[in-house]
């Protein structure tokens, strides 16, 4: 490890300097420049290109956990310690979301609400069975946009979407009427929101009736009663909104871009054993 840290920094301090503070001499260190590097060794080496090329590939978001399920995928047998500790080594760590937010849920005084039927039950035994939507907002250098989302919970694919610049009824019915064009589904479906104006208004509620929608709300204030939904919202804030986007439509195209091109169908969900929602789904079908 040391003789491998001063390979990697001989531009930057002398070797001279690097051998005291390590306590090796220099002779070892070019004794070890020569050798031949041992079958373990080149099998890093060729197992961290892999590495490197499914951390860009997942658009630099996935951690060792993700990348070790997409290599056995490819067809390669490593151990996931393995895989860590040379994502470790070589500093290729996921991103993270950065914190800084507007308020989106706003109760309306007066409004009907409706019991917690979901009750943290996260999972469906088909399609089209249980639905959950929220509300999020993503920054631009021209000001907030929000971004209206449903979700199917039997394979946490996103069905629905809406992104708009105001956080008002017409963005989460936009994402209802996608999500009913994309799948739709039967009467009965269970559909789960915050207790927000938008969810509660009479123009939504009825499109609900419409379809005898069993309709659950989260409890005031209890974020863990739609944790699915807040799930997936965290992890589009690290993967894809890791800094404000410089403007609301480059947003809008990134966004979309995100959900339709990588989330749904390609990025590996551990739910579902490190495969994606629509791989799941297709999956289940046969």
């Amino acid at each position: 490890m040391k003789y491998t840290f001063m390979a990697a920094h001989e531009q930057e301090f002398s070797l001279e300097q690097m051998s005291q503070v390590l306590g090796v001499s220099r002779s070892g260190y070019y004794a070890w420049k020569q050798r031949r590097p041992s079958l373990r060794e080149r099998a890093n080496e060729a197992l961290l290109v892999e590495i490197r090329a499914a951390y860009q590939k997942s658009r630099k978001t996935y951690g060792s956990p993700r990348i070790h399920a997409y290599l056995r995928r490819k067809g390669y047998f490593c151990g996931r310690n393995r895989v860590a500790r040379l994502m470790q080594q070589h500093q290729i760590v996921a991103r993270k979301a950065h914190r800084s937010h507007p308020t989106t849920t706003q109760q309306r005084r007066g409004a009907r609400v409706a019991p917690n039927l979901l009750n943290r039950e996260f999972s469906a035994a088909f399609p089209n069975q249980k639905w959950v939507s929220d509300i999020t907002y993503i920054g631009t250098t021209e000001g907030w946009l929000y971004l209206a989302v449903v979700m199917d919970l039997y394979s946490r694919c996103v069905v629905g979407w809406a992104m708009g610049e105001q956080i008002d009824e017409n963005l989460v019915e936009g994402a209802w009427q996608m999500a009913l064009l994309n799948r739709q589904p039967s009467a009965g479906l269970l559909h789960h929101s915050d207790r927000g104006s938008q969810y509660t208004s009479e123009n939504y509620q009825e499109q609900l009736a419409a379809l005898e929608c069993q309709v659950s709300m989260s409890r005031t204030g209890n974020c863990y009663d739609n944790a699915a939904m807040e799930s997936f919202f965290a992890t589009l804030k690290a993967e894809c909104v890791t800094q404000p986007f410089t403007s609301k439509a480059v947003a809008c195209a990134a966004i979309f871009e995100y959900i339709e091109g990588w989330y749904n169908r390609q990025r590996l969900h551990s739910t579902l054993d490190y495969v994606s929602p629509v791989e799941f789904e297709h999956s289940s079908r046969h």
